[in-house]
């Protein structure tokens, strides 16, 4: 299920994840405690890609693990299609992320003894599902947006860094999650990798309908995004939509000045 959110001019858009007073705070005692995340209210739109920037220790990287399900915040609520997760016990939790929620992250995290297909299938096979005829025609989508479908057959270790990330984007992207979160995607990888994952991604968005939250702290990566939000020492500072590369610097600079 797909929530949908009131905007100002009285229509709705659908959201893929929503926070409401989320805080993290690590650390107890006054002297010791570290505010990750101070009451972040944030509403994820379905359909689009957003980039959530900010410098190191802003809390852009918490705010992505509590939003996926990987943390667990110190109070307020998450939901992800329409489930609270905080209702949610750890093993509900875990097929939770499982069925809905894929993930791309900086290192790869390919099985080196799987081909680049049976890697990509790979949380189909976990989750126990056969792989039918749906199964199949979404792979080849997939694998075709992506540019890959000369590539099933290669060992990760025959693929380039860009390919590898495409691969761990397609696997993410397979079992038709109800939102993608990548974390530094690009991080690994030179200008020219970089642009073509980032590119991917953006298709990812476009041609299969796809919800991504890219965590990046590079300017270059979040002017692929439909949306950026920008977050400083914990709080929502900004929130952009369809930004220019001027606006985001503007936005950027204004936090760090």
């Amino acid at each position: 299920m797909i929530e949908t959110t009131p905007t100002a001019t009285g229509t709705t858009t659908r959201t893929a994840a929503t926070a409401r007073g989320l805080t993290k705070t690590y650390g107890a005692g006054s002297g010791a405690e570290v505010h990750a995340l101070r009451g972040v209210d944030v509403d994820l739109p379905a359909g689009r890609f957003t980039a959530i920037m900010g410098p190191s220790g802003s809390g852009k990287s918490t705010l992505m693990h509590c939003l996926a399900g990987l943390d667990q915040p110190t109070a307020g609520s998450v939901e992800v299609a329409g489930v609270a997760l905080q209702q949610l016990d750890d093993t509900a939790l875990t097929k939770f992320r499982r069925d809905h929620v894929g993930f791309v992250f900086q290192s790869f995290n390919l099985l080196p003894m799987l081909t680049a297909g049976q890697n990509i299938l790979l949380p189909l096979e976990l989750a126990g599902r056969k792989i039918g005829r749906e199964e199949r025609a979404r792979f080849e989508m997939v694998v075709g947006v992506l540019g890959l479908a000369d590539r099933t057959g290669h060992l990760p270790s025959q693929l380039s860094g860009g390919q590898q990330q495409r691969v761990a984007i397609a696997r993410a992207l397979v079992a038709q999650p109800a939102i993608v979160f990548a974390d530094e995607p690009t991080g690994n990888l030179d200008s020219a990798a970089s642009s073509e994952v980032l590119d991917f991604l953006r298709h990812s968005v476009r041609e299969l309908g796809q919800t991504v939250v890219m965590v990046t702290h590079e300017l270059d990566a979040a002017a692929y995004a439909d949306d950026v939000i920008v977050i400083a020492d914990g709080r929502i500072a900004d929130h952009l939509a369809n930004p220019t590369r001027d606006q985001l610097v503007a936005a950027l600079s204004k936090r760090a000045a």
